[in-house]
This record gives structure tokens, sequence and C-alpha cells, in this order.
């Protein structure tokens, strides 16, 4: 056996050592990111909104002898939307893109179609009428990253219930 051959044999089992190394890789990435064990798809979703807003601005300027000046403002406003409720602790902008993309994730892992789009729109991947925005597709580019970086809590929320119950901690509502 040539110097030439003994190479050439080398060479061709690193290769098919380093392919076997990425198919395992590969397989591993199918079990824990993409197939989540039964996977439901509703479609239905309502959506409602109710918006009250009150204004009312009276102004009277007097003018006499003592050049008085009243005046009275008033403005209420109401805001309410029925799939929301306040919560001043946790807010989208003081989250770290971290844990945006883990919210996005727990929220995909669910199955749940209308929780996916609820914490989309929280993000503000999308907008109310489900379009996506601005910034949806830097988003998906920088989460395919993430999830090859994360794949340590990707496992600890293997389920739709963890999922759930991560995205019920987290979700700045």
């Amino acid at each position: 056996m040539t110097k030439n051959q003994k190479i050439a044999l080398g060479c061709g089992g690193a290769g098919c050592l380093g392919l076997i190394v990425v198919a395992i890789a590969g397989l591993l990435m199918y079990f824990l990111v993409y197939r989540s064990p039964a996977r439901t798809r509703d479609y239905n979703f309502n959506v409602s909104t109710n918006r009250n807003s009150n204004s009312n601005d009276n102004t009277d300027f007097s003018t006499n002898t003592n050049d008085n000046d009243n005046s009275n403002s008033n403005s209420n406003s109401n805001s309410t939307n029925s799939n929301s409720s306040s919560s001043p602790s946790t807010s989208v902008s003081s989250m770290t893109d971290d844990d945006k993309h883990r919210l996005y994730q727990a929220a995909f892992q669910t199955g749940d179609q209308e929780l996916i789009r609820r914490v989309s729109v929280k993000l503000g991947l999308t907008k109310e009428d489900f379009t996506p925005g601005a910034e949806y597709q830097r988003f998906l580019a920088e989460h395919v990253e993430w999830v090859t970086q994360n794949t340590d809590f990707i496992g600890t929320i293997n389920s739709p219930e963890k999922a759930r119950a991560y995205v019920n901690d987290h979700f700045p509502e």
C-alpha cells in the first residue's frame, strides 16, 4: 500500500465519521425541536376588543375688574381588551431577546395556534390582524440560530403541558 493510498483511506474514513456525526446531530435536532407529541391544530379563534374613550374639556375664561381666570379641564380615557389583563411587573419592553425567544419557542411547542398568535402580537412580530410586522423576518432568522444554541432549554419544555406552563408564567399580559 503506497503512502497516497493510506492518505486516501484515512481521509475517506474521517469523511464517513464526519457524516455519521452530522446525521446523529440532525436526528437529535429533529426529535428535540421539531417533533412534539400530539400536536393539535385548531384554527378557530375569537378576538374581541372593546375600547371606550371619553374626553371632556370645559374651559371658561371670565374677565372682570379683578382679572380672574377660571378654567376647568376634565379628561377621562378608558381602554379595555377582553383578552388581556394588566400586569405592571412584566412588559415586553423589559424582556431580553433571550426571554422573547424562550416565550416564542414555548408558545410554538404548545401547538396551540391561538396562543402562538397572541404571543406573536404581544412580541410585536405580527399586527393585530395577524399579518407579519416589520420585525417578523428578522426575529425568525435570529430564532433559527437561537434554537440551535438553546437545546437545553427546549428540552425543559418538551411537552405541550410544560410549554404552556412556561408561557403562563412568563407571558406579559
